[in-house]
């Protein structure tokens, strides 16, 4: 039996990934602000803890993993899912929102890995799923500041995955495209009050679009949240793993954009070295 750690686990694909661990026979650590809102959302499960948990309180982080360990023995699995969107153009964004946002999706994030790690480098196995999003691959007009929070994921992702291997630990950045979930309605997505009428044909689009799409995105979140509870049997799990057509499809434009960019540059990026002839001396 594995030992799940969530975040966010009171709704969305948090919820979702512990029913399907506990329905595989799993132990899942369901953590939210309010536990009472993972039972009422979960039910009551023998191998369920519901544990009190503001990823933004690192105190609190540490707690909760202790809570696990004392339950169940190890953390096998973290899932850093807890987090939200901030819709709006870059300028239009306030200070107070953009530090609010990166307290949970990164801060936040940090702060239950740092409170998690030391039970997994001690077990010298564990597997660590960070949710990232289509949005850390790409960014784009109205999502700017949520997007600079999910590449930030991807960042410590990658390091992560570099630091732990080693270990017998592996991290994995989760790049799920637009899933059926309530990530667009005001549960999980904060939207700036300011509206400036320059940005209307960009970032004001974005926000039509976003109210149009919301309840039909292209992702079935039922697949997805199976798919991570069978991935995190991999062998050799990715650093990152791409889901959703519109992820797959918009790796693929990323990575041919890039490789453009390189070709049609190529010349003024080695220019920036120093001679042959100097650096050799």
């Amino acid at each position: 039996m594995r030992t799940w750690f969530i975040t966010g686990a009171s709704r969305g694909f948090g919820a979702l990934i512990a029913q399907k661990a506990l329905a595989a026979g799993d132990a899942v650590v369901a953590t939210a602000r309010d536990p009472q809102s993972v039972i009422g959302r979960i039910g009551q499960h023998p191998n369920l803890l519901a544990v009190a948990l503001d990823v933004t309180d690192e105190a609190q982080a540490h707690a909760a993993a202790k809570a696990a360990v004392e339950r169940f023995g190890r953390i096998d699995i973290l899932v850093n899912n807890a987090g939200y969107g901030l819709l709006g153009a870059v300028e239009e964004a306030t200070g107070a929102e953009v530090e609010a946002l990166y307290r949970t999706n990164v801060f936040g994030l940090l702060a239950v890995t740092r409170a998690v790690l030391p039970h997994m480098r001690r077990q010298r196995s564990g597997r660590i799923l960070n949710l990232s999003s289509v949005g850390g691959l790409r960014s784009g007009a109205g999502f700017g500041v949520y997007c600079s929070t999910k590449f930030a994921v991807e960042g410590l992702t990658e390091a992560l995955a570099a630091e732990l291997a080693p270990l017998g630990i592996f991290a994995t950045a989760v790049e799920p495209g637009y899933f059926r979930t309530d990530f667009l309605d005001a549960t999980s997505l904060s939207v700036s009050p300011a509206s400036i009428a320059d940005y209307h044909e960009t970032a004001g689009a974005t926000r039509v679009r976003a109210a149009q799409v919301s309840h039909a995105q292209p992702g079935d979140p039922e697949r997805l949240a199976q798919v991570l509870v069978d991935f995190v049997d991999a062998e050799n799990p990715p650093v990152r793993l791409p889901l959703g057509s519109d992820t797959a499809a918009a790796t693929e434009a990323k990575a041919a954009e890039l490789l453009e960019v390189v070709d049609a540059w190529r010349a003024v990026a080695v220019s920036t070295d120093f001679p042959a002839d100097e650096a050799a001396a």
